[in-house]
């Protein structure tokens, strides 16, 4: 029999969730939480409205905050980086760091897009903003905070730890293909690669 998939609608996380146990953790205690179990990932996206993930929240959604997030990776440095930018309420922070020799590193630019998701999510949680739309080009950055996809590196298990921790931030992830044209996206791309120096 297949796995079911868990979709919270309106709870403290939104999103897809491979247990129950983490569905539950994201609606117990929510006033008008909205939640549904469903035998297919496909039918989970349908119900939350997720199919077009190149929406424009800023329209509905005037206290989020929007990020875009991305990583690069030199091998000659055995470094890598994250770029972030950061729009909330007519304002654009710019976010980005370098990491060098750290046991993450064979995960190459994946590990810069995920410190880079974390720092998004630690300044909305630093700021008091309560929800992030999160843009990314890797779909590790919402699978592995889901549960959907198993975490067996360092890295991914920090990462998926650190997404539990968040307590008053509501994640609406959004995928967005890579090099696309998509200006955030190649803005943080450029941003990630200058803080390597390889730019």
């Amino acid at each position: 029999m297949a796995k079911k998939v868990y979709a919270v609608k309106k709870g403290k996380k939104t999103g897809i969730f491979a247990t129950w146990a983490e569905c539950k953790a994201n609606v117990d205690g929510y006033s008008g939480a909205q939640f549904k179990s469903f035998a297919t990932k496909a039918e989970a996206e349908a119900y939350l409205g997720n199919i077009s993930k190149e929406d424009n929240p800023s329209e509905t959604d005037a206290d989020a905050c929007i990020a875009y997030v991305d990583g690069s990776f030199d091998a000659a440095q055995k470094a890598y980086s994250y770029g972030c930018i950061l729009l909330y309420q007519e304002q654009r922070t710019e976010l980005s760091k370098a990491f060098y020799n750290t046991e993450d590193v064979s995960m190459r630019n994946v590990a810069g897009e995920l410190e880079g998701a974390m720092a998004a999510m630690e300044y909305c949680e630093k700021n008091h903003i309560s929800k992030l739309h999160l843009y990314y080009d890797y779909q590790g950055i919402e699978s592995w905070a889901t549960g959907e996809w198993k975490r067996n590196k360092p890295g991914t298990i920090r990462y998926k730890a650190f997404f539990d921790t968040l307590q008053n931030v509501q994640i609406i992830f959004h995928k967005v293909k890579g090099h696309s044209g998509v200006e955030l996206n190649e803005a943080v791309d450029r941003l990630a690669k200058a803080a390597l120096g390889i730019g």
